[in-house]
């Protein structure tokens, strides 16, 4: 059984994080047997140490930072975190389920992950700081002292106003429409990145379009005019995803 470490929260559906998304759909796509154990911030480290996963990355200051997605499969005995690692994970131990990661296709998505990190980049001014409304108090907490010092200023004054806003969000919109280009050279053949079939970089891109979709709420602004944008490309992704939003 694989035991699956997310982050919990105050919405109706509970499961929220984006990073955390990428990996439940990896597990509902392929067909995997898995429980979800929920993990406030602040106790992630201990977690990771408790189970013996390295730090996904390292502070400015050099020091170790503990991060979710992470599972543990009692029948291998191996403890995992990170997205793409997971995915690698779950290709080489059940190859008898569907490819996240097809033969001859790692570097493209190493690439396609560095290239999305940039198309999101106007996004997060706009959305960090909702986040921080919808978590448990723990973690809202951990949350905001955490970013604010990223920002160096109080979260909630992160986000863009007035013509600010406009420009900021404009670039978005601009980044996605450079995304939608990548569809349109699959060469016509389907609805996903790599044309007919379904591969990691659709579940990295849905995980980021549903948290923007239950952060802001399916009648927002915010995501009407994201549906609107690329012949409503991202709302039909999504939708295209729902049979694998199952929570475990």
């Amino acid at each position: 059984m694989i035991t699956f470490y997310d982050i919990p929260s105050a919405l109706p559906i509970n499961a929220w994080s984006p990073n955390t998304w990428k990996t439940r759909y990896c597990l509902n796509f392929k067909g995997l047997e898995y429980k979800t154990e929920y993990v406030e911030y602040p106790d992630i480290e201990a977690l990771s140490k408790k189970l013996g996963i390295p730090p996904t990355q390292y502070k400015p200051d050099g020091s170790p930072y503990y991060s979710l997605p992470a599972i543990y499969d009692s029948s291998t005995g191996v403890a995992i975190a990170e997205s793409m690692e997971i995915a690698k994970y779950l290709d080489k131990t059940y190859p008898d389920s569907p490819k996240l990661i097809p033969e001859g296709t790692q570097g493209f998505h190493y690439t396609f992950l560095f290239a999305y990190d940039e198309v999101l980049s106007p996004l997060w001014a706009f959305i960090l700081p909702k986040v921080a409304t919808y978590l448990n108090p723990r973690s809202e907490e951990y949350f905001t002292r955490t970013r604010s010092a990223m920002y160096g200023k109080n979260l909630q004054d992160v986000v863009p106003q007035g013509a600010e806003r406009e420009e900021e969000w404009a670039k978005f919109k601009k980044n996605l429409s450079k995304a939608s280009k990548w569809f349109e050279n699959n060469g016509g053949k389907g609805p996903y990145i790599m044309g007919d079939m379904i591969s990691f970089a659709d579940c990295v891109l849905v995980a980021f379009l549903f948290w923007i979709k239950i952060s802001w709420g399916e009648e927002s602004p915010e995501w009407k005019d994201i549906k609107s944008w690329d012949d409503g490309r991202w709302d039909k992704l999504v939708h295209g995803f729902k049979k694998y939003e199952v929570i475990h």
